[in-house]
């Protein structure tokens, strides 16, 4: 066994976090990446006096996460999303597939991924750059076959090369740049304003702040038109895992107009999620007395307006924001 095996300890330190956004982007799902990184660091432990040091522990901890993780994928039914099950609306072209068809789908915390940008240098910081971890990113990959999905982000993203992919999957590298090619072209079909250069996009400039802001006070004052006013024509709202979808400005305000102000009143914290702002939405119901975890909100904005609404009703994710459990 190689001396940079030695520490275990150590390994989990430096990967645990890398791997976590990897099954995460494999799977969807920020509470199944949380058992999937541990269910790979308790495989490498059990098979750690088999690593010849052929190659480097990054890898080789990366072969265990696919391998996990298509596992997962193989035995679960529920993520078999048809190519075309979402195809882009005249309201919200070019905004890719949404996650309204995507129950599993959760927001993962921007304080959390920092961490592997803190510890990694490039390539892995560039890993978990903005347009690689994006919502629209991620519902985008789901509909990749499994095989596929794990080259385009282990090329694409992580940055191995096609030799180490090959070995991580246990291919040849014709197959890695085979998959590599159909995957790309799917992403582009199914994403056509993504890139596929992963450049990191710019942080939310003043204008954007501002945005925020307004949407936080439109729900906390209960003024559904302050929000309407904020809407771009190709608008989409999805509320998961149950509510659906709405696009375009007229019917995302109905919906606003009917929905808004009917639960309660709201109190609303700025987050940041998947490298976008955000909003994490507190509801005092009537006859209560304190506003209970709800709604995690991402936002995307382009030219000045909101262009897309994603809406979380998952309170037991507040906890991984570091988010108060009641105001």
């Amino acid at each position: 066994m190689g001396a940079e095996i030695g520490d275990f300890d150590d390994l989990v330190r430096r990967y645990r976090r890398e791997l976590h956004v990897y099954c995460y982007r494999m799977l969807g799902s920020f509470d199944e990446a949380e058992d999937h990184v541990q269910e790979v660091l308790l495989r490498a432990w059990r098979s750690r006096e088999g690593f010849q040091g052929q190659s480097s522990v990054r890898t080789w901890l990366y072969r265990v996460a696919v391998n996990a993780c298509l596992d997962t994928l193989r035995r679960d039914a529920r993520r078999a999303v048809p190519a075309r099950l979402s195809e882009p609306s005249s309201a919200a072209a070019g905004a890719g597939p949404s996650v309204a068809a995507m129950p599993w789908v959760q927001p993962y915390p921007d304080s959390l991924l920092d961490e592997v940008a803190a510890d990694q240098p490039d390539p892995e910081a560039v890993a978990v750059s903005r347009e690689t971890i994006s919502l629209a990113f991620l519902a985008a990959i789901q509909l990749l076959p499994p095989r596929q999905r794990a080259v385009l982000i282990l090329r694409d993203v992580v940055s191995l090369p096609a030799a180490e992919v090959a070995e991580v999957l246990d291919t040849s590298i014709p197959a890695v740049t085979s998959a590599l090619q159909r995957a790309r072209a799917t992403l582009r079909e199914q994403w056509p304003d993504g890139r596929l250069n992963w450049a990191p996009a710019a942080e939310p400039d003043p204008g954007q702040r501002r945005l925020l802001q307004r949407f936080i006070a439109a729900h906390e004052q209960a003024d559904p038109e302050a929000l309407i006013a904020m809407l771009r024509d190709d608008i989409r709202l999805v509320i998961s895992p149950q509510a659906g979808e709405w696009n375009g400005r007229r019917q995302v305000g109905d919906a606003l107009r009917d929905g808004m102000t009917a639960l309660g009143q709201w109190r609303v914290l700025p987050i940041q999620a998947n490298r976008q702002p955000g909003a994490a939405g507190y509801l005092r119901r009537p006859g209560e007395t304190a506003f209970s975890p709800f709604v995690l909100v991402v936002l995307r904005y382009e030219h000045g307006g909101l262009a897309e609404m994603a809406a979380f009703e998952q309170p037991s994710m507040f906890a991984a924001f570091g988010l108060p459990d009641s105001l």
